[in-house]
């Protein structure tokens, strides 16, 4: 247990300083809207997509197809309970298309490019088998589920644009406003400028860009790493510190929906993971590195995105801070479960 109050000391705990200190420079008046605005535009569109081009890099072809097994359930598990937090998130919570694509963000996806060989190595060791799960997850959160969460958030606020627009159309010929045959084309439209959007932003095309590098088997030069990892080390720490600004905007929300994502991220998604890789045939070390990488708290990419559009800040801000604190008590609990679980059904 020595290594996991080391973990919660030297990356769990500072996270919540970063994000207290974020907390008191809102509240103090210290930053503006507009300062927020740029210190997320600055982790939005230069430090993050640096931080995912070289974490995703890191990675080789030979990575992904050396263990076929773990990078399909990784990929079913991962992008499968990212879609299903969307859909409850829009059903359930009665949100629009681009709140339920930022809690799909924060509560669908684990932060482990930032927390991943944090929590990992110390528990595990360093090793190749390490390495391998947080590439595969890596690869799966950052070139996946964020351009698909991208796109939901463009999505859902061109509808909402679509939407105010129609309203607006209908108060001078409510006649007019009545035919439906318009609905389809402004439906399509609307699909397509999210892709569009989306596609522009670096975030999702950065990403992108190193994995098909990864999958065509160029390795990006060690040399030029200092080229990137230089401002992509400043993209965990603004993020927090963004997120503790977000917070202090918007009264700390600690209602059954911030619960439900809480319980989602931390127990719900490692759960499922853990029956998956269990009847797919992962076993052992391999089982545990996997069902702990998707028992991280949420990605920092959902609540940046969150409080650069100004969507989803309340609840998203609570869901990290409630999450992250969560993490230091269900962190061990899946080091424990996880091989008990495995050797109860004999595996």
């Amino acid at each position: 247990m020595g290594d996991i109050g080391n973990i919660i000391i030297a990356d769990i705990l500072p996270i919540f300083a970063i994000m207290i200190l974020g907390y008191l420079g809102g509240k103090l008046h210290k930053f503006d809207h507009d300062q927020m605005q740029g210190l997320n535009k600055v982790v939005l569109d230069i430090a993050l997509p640096a931080a995912l081009f070289l974490s995703i890099t890191k990675a080789t072809r030979e990575m992904l197809f050396s263990d076929l097994t773990l990078t399909l359930v990784s990929l079913g598990v991962v992008i499968g309970m990212f879609l299903l937090s969307f859909l409850l998130c829009w059903k359930m919570f009665k949100h629009n298309i681009a709140e339920a694509g930022v809690c799909a963000l924060i509560a669908g996806s684990p932060t482990i490019g930032f927390l991943g060989f944090a929590v990992l190595d110390p528990v595990f060791g360093t090793g190749t088998q390490t390495g391998l799960v947080v590439a595969i997850v890596a690869i799966i959160v950052n070139a996946i589920t964020i351009p698909i969460g991208f796109y939901l958030v463009n999505k859902g606020m061109n509808a909402e644009a679509a939407t105010g627009k129609t309203k607006l159309a209908a108060t001078g010929a409510a006649a007019t406003a009545k035919g439906a045959p318009a609905a389809p084309a402004q439906h399509h439209n609307s699909s397509l400028n999210a892709i569009v959007s989306s596609l522009k932003q670096p975030v999702v095309w950065v990403p992108l860009l190193a994995v098909a590098l990864v999958l065509v088997g160029i390795q990006f030069p060690a040399e030029l790493d200092p080229c990137f990892s230089l401002i992509a080390k400043a993209n965990s720490g603004l993020a927090v510190f963004a997120a503790g600004i977000a917070l202090s905007t918007v009264k700390f929300a600690l209602g059954k929906e911030t619960l439900w994502n809480v319980f989602y991220r931390n127990l719900l998604t490692p759960a499922v993971g853990l029956a998956i890789g269990l009847v797919c045939g992962i076993h052992g070390v391999m089982l545990q590195m996997f069902v702990l990488a998707i028992a991280l708290p949420p990605a920092f990419s959902g609540i940046i995105i969150s409080s650069r559009y100004n969507i989803y800040v309340r609840e998203g801000a609570s869901t990290v801070a409630v999450s992250t604190l969560a993490f230091a008590a269900t962190m061990p609990l899946w080091i424990v479960v996880t091989p008990m679980i495995e050797h109860m059904f004999g595996a």
